[in-house]
């Protein structure tokens, strides 16, 4: 075993250095708060001192042939599978999610990681284009676009954050990557250490283990990187964009959602009810696709509220290290209250609370409401927590209305027995991705992955993120003497 609570360093230039703040960080277990490790926080000089390696590095790392490229990521994957039950064991400490969770990110990072040892080849690919001047080649070159900055959240740590790192790398890029300090170890540290095991050039990765107080907004205005991708809330994603759009920086920006799940009259009730189970609380909602409205068609409704409720009150909740637990605590106590809140308000909106959970620490268990209006402060936030929102719709075209009220645009799903008027309703739903018959939390490494609206900005997956990481430049060779008019 690695003993991966030991990795408490940053990782920078190859090597795993102290932080050099006087301050220090306690990384804890938000179910019992018992300490996973204290990470000594890293210093804005130290963060600078990441770029200017990264910069150096990723010069020789873009001359690198595809074949070593692959070799790195092939040994990212063995290492990442060779400790697959250690990994699944922290993320559930650190996360507070389930098992189920954990395996389920632990096989989508090392799907990813697989997935870009097919992106290096896009470096060597020339395209050419007709010319109309005579005599003209015109070539189409990829090159890498130079130092990613990647930063990434709390609650799919590791797979959020390998989804930027490992294209990054597969295409000749270099990264600088923060992780969310309270998943220190899943979304940063073992990476780190896959790819120094993998004999990656020192300074071609980068993991930062710092926060805000410390480094301000360093990572979206250094001048050593043209791009910033993050995956977090909507209002830090907008002070992100406005910052780089000032300086013509590019942005890849996941941001919130407000996920509909829209179960039309000919749905199949039974399949319904399992979807929504699994699609609202699987890490306890704590997901950006996770399902945060569901609208059911009024000749539904009432059976669907009964099913779901008695469904729900059987979800075990506890320790998320134990087998068969599925709601594990919130990351954190500010959670929680935001929660709580949302709850109260609710209640005196006149919302309909059908089934009360209970709170014990940051576990919180299960919440329904029904009687949910679509306009309603609970039906338009974010909830991010076990609490789930049941609203009627009188007529199909009423519920695809409901589903699109809302700023965001993330995912999507709908539930009929009619494929075809499924398909056609799918793209009248304003998301970036709807799924029929099933629920609102998918992900593929070859689909593009990402928002409409306030969700977001760019593409992953591939080829998307190949278009996002890249500079495509234009070469002409003019074989034969050009005649100018003057």
């Amino acid at each position: 075993m690695e003993q991966f609570e030991n990795f408490n360093k940053s990782f920078i230039n190859g090597e795993w250095v102290k932080g050099e703040s006087s301050r220090d960080y306690e990384n804890k277990n938000p179910y019992d708060q018992s300490i996973i490790n204290t990470i000594p926080l890293a210093t804005k000089q130290q963060l600078e001192d990441a770029y200017v390696k990264a910069k150096q590095a990723q010069k020789e790392w873009a001359q690198s042939s595809a074949e070593e490229r692959k070799n790195i990521l092939e040994k990212v994957s063995s290492y990442l599978e060779e400790h697959r039950d250690e990994i699944v064991q922290i993320i559930a400490r650190e996360t507070g999610g389930s098992l189920i969770k954990a395996s389920v990110e632990v096989d989508l990072t090392i799907a990813l990681v697989d997935e870009a040892t097919n992106m290096p080849d896009e470096l060597n690919r020339v395209d050419e284009k007709g010319a109309a001047v005579e005599g003209k080649v015109n070539k189409v070159h990829r090159l890498p676009l130079g130092v990613i900055t990647s930063i990434s959240p709390f609650n799919f740590p590791m797979n959020l954050s390998i989804r930027t790192i490992a294209p990054a790398i597969a295409l000749g890029n270099a990264v600088v990557h923060k992780p969310d300090n309270q998943t220190s170890l899943t979304g940063g540290s073992i990476l780190a250490k896959a790819f120094e095991h993998a004999g990656l050039p020192k300074g071609v990765f980068n993991c930062i283990l710092t926060d805000l107080d410390e480094i301000g907004d360093y990572m979206i205005e250094t001048q050593h990187s043209p791009l910033i991708s993050f995956t977090g809330s909507t209002p830090v994603g907008k002070h992100i964009a406005e910052k780089a759009g000032g300086m013509l920086k590019r942005v890849a920006l996941e941001l919130g959602g407000n996920n509909p799940f829209i179960v039309l009259e000919d749905a199949d009730l039974d399949r319904a009810v399992d979807a929504a189970i699994f699609g609202k609380f699987i890490h306890q909602g704590q997901i950006c696709m996770i399902i945060n409205r569901i609208i059911v068609h009024e000749k539904l409704y009432d059976s669907f509220v009964d099913q779901f409720v008695e469904r729900v009150k059987e979800i075990p909740s506890g320790d998320p290290t134990e087998e068969g637990v599925i709601v594990g605590p919130l990351i954190n106590e500010e959670q929680v209250e935001n929660a709580l809140e949302i709850i109260e308000t609710a209640k005196k909106e006149g919302a309909n609370l059908v089934l009360e959970g209970q709170r014990e620490g940051n576990l919180l268990t299960p919440h329904v409401f029904t009687d949910v209006k679509n306009d309603s402060e609970l039906a338009q936030t974010e909830l991010f927590a076990p609490i789930a929102t049941i609203i009627k719709a009188t007529t199909d075209d009423e519920a695809i209305e409901m589903a699109n009220d809302t700023p965001y645009g993330l995912s999507s799903s709908i539930f009929t027995n009619d494929l075809e008027k499924g398909e056609q309703l799918a793209l009248k739903v304003e998301s970036g991705m709807t799924h029929i018959n099933d629920q609102t939390v998918n992900d593929n490494p070859t689909i593009p992955f990402g928002g409409t609206k306030e969700s977001g900005v760019g593409k992953f997956g591939n080829p998307w993120i190949v278009e996002e990481f890249t500079i495509t430049k234009w070469v002409s060779i003019q074989e034969e003497y050009r005649d100018f008019p003057f």
